[in-house]
């Protein structure tokens, strides 16, 4: 049998490095299907087939499979209404530059421009959220434009789109396609004036504070020895968490809407203030360039400046960069800065942000009790992965770090009910590792039925739902507003009670004095497990900073609750977030 363009396809997807593609079967998708079966699946050199739910999840997956594993992973979707279902997954695949190469299969390509059934034109929808994408014609195109799409995917890293009509990948192939030799990415080393003026301008300042996003990656211990050369305080970004937070006696929290602790006193309090590798996008949480000088140091040259003036941008490699600053620039002597700003964060963790920790018997659940149990239970080398909303608020602020965790959200693209689909896609890349999902109770029910594809492959993943009947964030952002909440609240579900009857192990826990058992009890158990945690949907977060606006917003929300004869809820709201105001 003469070898097809979706044999060759696959066999340059096996020459990549890849094992699995995650997808659902669909009729333009058949013969890049039937060339995975005859592959032999991975168990024989070839390609496995992971069958989900639906395509959003697909890319979701191999979004998080790609950022734990730093490897190339693959999606594909049918035409039309399947490959259309993959593009919000490939949206936070490209903002969260995870290496994905997806397969958005076409119709009959006689039939292209003819209005035909399920006919769009992928070539174009896909353009925004990939950094290649192109359509396959000819048996001679296609081994060139995989081979394009891979390494656009993992040179970005990315996601690179091909499609192709079912009939063209029936063709027969041409010659051999080119081999996928790959280097070691290279290292970005700074101009060396633009150094020397940053340098120059660090011995000026007489206090620095240091803040750290996801580009600093493989360079905590540069990070850390530069602020105790500067004895500056170290803040950083959600992205940055995992990256710097752990072994940091610097560290003084993070600042933004999902922030805690002093980073956000401790960047404004400063003469000068670092940005180390992040592209932190709130200039409301920025201090003001004329009151504090603001120096800048990204890989990426396009990032610097763009969020807020910078008087020294240096593009180059964190690491790259620190090594020279460090030979160059003066060490400071005066920790009273460092000292006072480590104190103030040392208070705001136990009047504020540890307010809940020890409230174990009242019900419904603190999510800051619930959270902080899982945090304590879980392995050190955990992958956790968060739901856009109160449950990314709660990882960001009571997930510890280690340097062997790793988080993963829809921290750019701020996807709901990414947790699920990127903690099966974690779990393939790392099948004996814990992967501990926090899912919001909106979230998980967005793409509920992954809950299927977890069972179906024996993933022993563990899905924690904090249970609170609402959309939280959503919930506060009206409040903040001036806007009394309306239409975030939900109906109350049986999580627990859906994920058993499909074959979880499942708990739904209402006492927090149950809550230790039923977290360890999922995290030992061999195979997929639930817990159905209820909590209390009046629990909010503030963030480290509150302005005028937002108290007048909160106030003006709570006065409309009122007078459309809510009183009791906004005493109940009350009664549940006092303790998060600092000196109550």
């Amino acid at each position: 049998m003469a070898r097809t363009i979706a044999d060759q396809l696959v066999a340059q997807l096996i020459d990549a490095g890849v094992d699995h593609i995650y997808g659902i079967v669909g009729d333009s998708l058949n013969p890049i299907v039937d060339a995975v079966r005859r592959s032999g699946g991975k168990a024989k050199g070839g390609i496995d087939w992971i069958h989900v739910r639906h395509e959003e999840a697909a890319a979701f997956m191999a979004a998080a499979e790609a950022q734990v594993t730093g490897k190339l992973a693959v999606c594909a979707g049918s035409c039309g209404p399947g490959n259309l279902h993959l593009i919000n997954g490939l949206y936070d695949a490209q903002r969260s530059k995870a290496p994905v190469l997806a397969i958005a299969s076409h119709i009959p390509s006689t039939q292209i421009g003819s209005g035909y059934f399920q006919e769009t034109h992928p070539e174009r929808l896909f353009v925004e959220c990939s950094d290649y994408c192109e359509l396959i014609s000819t048996a001679e195109q296609s081994p060139r434009v995989v081979n394009a799409a891979l390494r656009h995917a993992i040179a970005g890293p990315g996601v690179g789109v091909i499609v192709l009509s079912g009939d063209i990948a029936e063709f027969e192939a041409s010659d051999s396609f080119p081999p996928l030799v790959l280097t070691e990415p290279p290292t970005l080393v700074p101009a060396d004036a633009d150094v020397r003026r940053l340098a120059e301008a660090i011995d000026r300042a007489k206090t620095v504070a240091i803040f750290a996003g996801a580009g600093v990656e493989g360079s905590h211990d540069e990070v850390i020895a530069f602020a105790e050369r500067l004895k500056a305080p170290i803040g950083h970004t959600l992205r940055g968490k995992q990256w710097i937070q752990h072994d940091n006696p610097y560290d003084v929290g993070m600042t933004g809407l999902l922030g805690y602790g002093a980073a956000h006193a401790g960047i404004h309090d400063a003469d000068l203030l670092l940005l180390l590798g992040t592209d932190f996008p709130y200039e409301q949480f920025l201090p003001d360039p004329s009151k504090v000088v603001i120096a800048q140091i990204d890989a990426d040259a396009s990032h610097l400046g763009r969020r807020v003036s910078v008087a020294h941008p240096v593009h180059g490699d964190v690491r790259a960069t620190l090594a020279r600053l460090t030979d160059l620039v003066a060490e400071k002597t005066d920790r009273r800065f460092l000292d006072r700003t480590l104190k103030k964060h040392e208070k705001l963790l136990g009047s504020v942000v540890g307010t809940y920790t020890d409230v174990d018997t009242v019900a419904p659940i603190h999510p800051e009790f619930a959270i902080t149990v899982i945090d304590e239970a879980a392995a050190s080398d955990a992958i956790f992965t968060a739901d856009t909303g109160m449950g990314n608020v709660w990882q960001a602020r009571y997930v510890t770090p280690t340097a062997e965790r790793r988080i993963i959200g829809s921290f750019i693209h701020g996807s709901m009910a990414n947790a699920l689909p990127h903690a099966i896609g974690a779990q393939v890349g790392f099948p004996d590792r814990q992967v501990v999902a926090i899912a919001g109770d909106g979230g998980l029910s967005m793409l509920l039925g992954e809950l299927i594809t977890a069972i179906a492959y024996d993933l022993p993943v563990k899905v924690f739902v904090f249970n609170n009947s609402t959309l939280g964030l959503v919930k506060l952002e009206m409040l903040v507003d001036g806007f009394p909440d309306f239409g975030v609240d939900v109906p109350g579900v049986d999580y627990a009670g859906i994920a058993s009857a499909i074959g979880f192990q499942a708990t739904r826990v209402e006492d927090p004095r149950d809550l230790r058992a039923a977290v360890n009890s999922a995290l030992t158990h061999p195979g997929p497990a639930l817990v159905d945690i209820v909590t209390d949907p009046r629990a909010l977060s503030l963030p480290p900073a509150i302005t005028g606006e937002q108290v007048k917003g909160f106030a003006l929300a709570m006065s409309k609750i009122v007078l459309h004869g809510g009183a009791a809820e906004a005493v109940a709201m009350a009664r549940s977030n006092i303790r998060h105001v600092p000196g109550l």
